[in-house]
C-alpha cells in the first residue's frame, strides 16, 4: 500500500515538473519591412544596368530572412518586367533605356511569413540622344482609392514629378462615372488640386494626365471613389 502511495506522488512530483518546465511557445513575428536605398527616388540613372540596394529586415524570431525585389513599368505592378529572390540586401538587373520604372522590396522569414512590401522608388534609365523625359505616373492624394465619401463638393489631390526638374508641369484631369472617365474637366492646370461637385449613391472615376513644357505626355491610371 505505501508502495503504491509513494508511486502516485511520485508520479504527480514527475508530470507538476514536466509542466513547469515546458518553454512557452513563441509566436513567430514577420521580418521588418525593409528600407530602399538606390536608386533614390525619382532618380535618373545613367547607365541602364541598374545596382538596386535596401536596407537589412530584423527579425524578432531571429529567422534567417531574404528579399523579393519587383520591378515594374507602372505603380500598380501590373506589368512587372524583373522580380529576384535573395539574402542579399543587393540586387543587379539590365533594363531598358529610356523607361520610367518603379520598384519595391519585401521581406521574407524562413517559416514563410512576409513583411509588407516596402514604399515604392521610381526612376529613369537614360537613353542615347533623349532630351526629354516623360514625367512620372502621378500619384493619389485624396480621396483615397476605393474611399467612400459624403455628396458634397469634394477636391480632388495629386502630385507629380519629372527628373528633367526644371521641366514645367500643367495637368489634365479627367473626371465622371464611367470607367474610364472621358470627360475632360481640368485642361492645363497649373495647380495639383480641383475640385468638383458629386451627388450621393454613385461611383466615380478620374484620371490626371501630366504633360511638360516639351511636349512630354504622362497618362496616370485611373482612381475611383464612392458616395454615401
Amino acid at each position: 500500500m505505501k508502495k503504491n502511495v509513494y508511486l502516485a506522488i511520485i508520479s504527480v512530483l514527475i508530470i507538476s515538473c514536466d509542466n513547469g518546465d515546458a518553454p512557452p511557445e513563441t509566436a513567430n513575428v514577420a521580418p521588418t519591412i525593409p528600407t530602399l536605398a538606390s536608386p533614390v527616388n525619382n532618380k535618373l540613372c545613367i547607365n541602364n544596368s541598374v545596382s538596386f540596394e535596401w536596407n537589412a529586415s530584423t527579425d524578432a524570431n531571429n529567422d534567417a530572412v531574404v528579399y523579393q525585389i519587383q520591378i515594374a513599368k507602372d505603380k500598380d505592378f501590373a506589368n512587372i518586367v524583373m522580380s529576384g529572390g535573395s539574402s542579399a540586401t543587393y540586387q543587379n538587373f539590365t533594363l531598358e533605356k529610356a523607361t520610367a520604372y518603379y520598384w519595391r522590396v519585401k521581406s521574407i522569414d524562413s517559416k514563410g511569413l512576409s513583411s509588407n512590401y516596402s514604399s515604392i522608388f521610381s526612376f529613369y534609365t537614360s537613353g542615347v540622344g533623349v532630351i526629354n523625359y516623360l514625367p512620372f505616373l502621378p500619384d493619389l492624394v485624396a480621396p483615397e482609392l476605393n474611399a467612400l465619401v459624403n455628396p458634397t463638393a469634394l477636391q480632388l489631390r495629386w502630385t507629380a514629378s519629372d527628373v528633367d526638374v526644371k521641366d514645367k508641369l500643367v495637368y489634365d484631369v479627367y473626371f465622371g462615372t464611367t470607367n474610364p472617365p472621358v470627360n475632360k474637366i481640368g485642361d492645363d492646370l497649373t495647380n495639383s488640386t480641383l475640385d468638383v461637385v458629386i451627388t450621393g449613391a454613385k461611383e466615380y472615376f478620374w484620371k490626371v494626365v501630366v504633360k511638360d513644357d516639351k511636349g512630354g505626355t504622362t497618362i496616370g491610371q485611373t482612381w475611383r471613389f464612392r458616395t454615401n
